[in-house]
């Protein structure tokens, strides 16, 4: 008997559905797919409520997806942050899969938080707020590699997660694994990622990737750039992306780690000085341009001197004095 294409899909649904008899969970659902891995949204009989569940779901003879995945959870376990998904709980199933269990998030992806805001300053504080996570990993000695609007979750009440860890290093320490390999997402990875020099990822290739999303953020499209790494500037896609915030997204996105800003901290800290009407430290403004953000900080100032300047004019003109 030949099965429907709807039947074939129930039954490899159901193979792949994970083992948790003897465990406190119970599947609900499957939430996401990744390279190596599948998410579920599982019950958690013990504590009452709905949490996601990792589970490696490739074939891995050589173990190294194993290890990789453990390796996530120990990086996820580390970084005790509001921004950074927590970890609840990790082990092996009944059919020998490894998984850890992390916090159900409610809420959206970056890409689609973005595709229903227009206002620019709130897309800035919520990437100052993905700043605030990638900095206190950095903190730790911990690189994420992967930063992208598809990793970050904007939650129902405004808070902030960067997400999937799972190709997160130290950058303090060369991995072996990673000599020669490419890690990340071509659209968003730095060019030191794209050509596979491992030594020389640390904390600016994330100041690339924050930049990259930045340039999501004000455009509404990845990133266009030439083979050399050369990016299209911001406002030629979108002409009303503010010039100092395209500067900054353009310095952090620099084909040279040493031209980018030396810490994400000072990345945010330029994103804040445009949110307060100050410059920034990625443009150079000329007199006119001076002036006139000296006149929108201090508008109310500016109609005030006007205005008596109007008023004195006018008793000049009536009374002779």
């Amino acid at each position: 008997m030949k099965l429907s294409d709807e039947a074939i899909s129930r039954l490899q649904h159901a193979v792949d559905e994970p083992d948790l008899t003897g465990t406190q969970y119970r599947c609900l659902r499957r939430i996401g797919q990744g390279g190596m891995a599948t998410i579920y949204l599982v019950y958690d009989s013990q504590l009452d409520r709905e949490v996601t569940m990792k589970v490696l779901s490739v074939p891995d003879a050589s173990g190294n997806l194993i290890t990789r995945m453990q390796r996530e959870a120990a990086v996820l376990a580390r970084l005790e942050h509001p921004g950074i998904v927590p970890i609840h709980d990790v082990g092996i199933l009944p059919d020998q899969r490894p998984y850890y269990v992390m916090k159900y998030v409610h809420g959206k992806r970056l890409d689609e938080y973005a595709a229903q805001v227009e206002s620019i300053p709130d897309k800035s504080r919520v990437f100052q707020r993905i700043c605030e996570a990638v900095a206190f990993a950095h903190s730790h000695g911990i690189v994420h590699r992967d930063l992208k609007p598809q990793n970050i979750m904007v939650g129902a009440f405004g808070e902030v997660l960067v997400m999937d860890w799972g190709i997160a290093k130290l950058f303090y320490r060369e991995d072996p694994e990673d000599r020669g390999s490419i890690m990340g997402t071509p659209l968003y990875m730095s060019p030191e990622q794209a050509t596979g020099d491992a030594k020389n990822i640390n904390e600016l290739s994330d100041v690339y990737g924050l930049g990259a999303i930045l340039y999501f953020l004000l455009t509404g499209s990845a990133p266009i750039r030439s083979e050399d790494f050369v990016v299209t500037p911001p406002r030629q896609m979108k002409k009303d992306v503010p010039k100092l915030l395209q500067a900054v997204c353009l310095k952090a996105m620099s084909r040279l780690p040493q031209d980018r800003y030396e810490n994400v901290t000072e990345l945010s800290k330029d994103v804040q000085r445009y949110l307060d009407g100050q410059p920034v430290r990625a443009y150079r403004e000329n007199p006119f341009e001076i002036a006139a953000r000296w006149t929108s900080r201090n508008y109310f100032l500016v109609i005030l001197i006007l205005t008596y300047l109007f008023v004195r004019t006018l008793l000049l003109y009536f009374t002779g004095r």
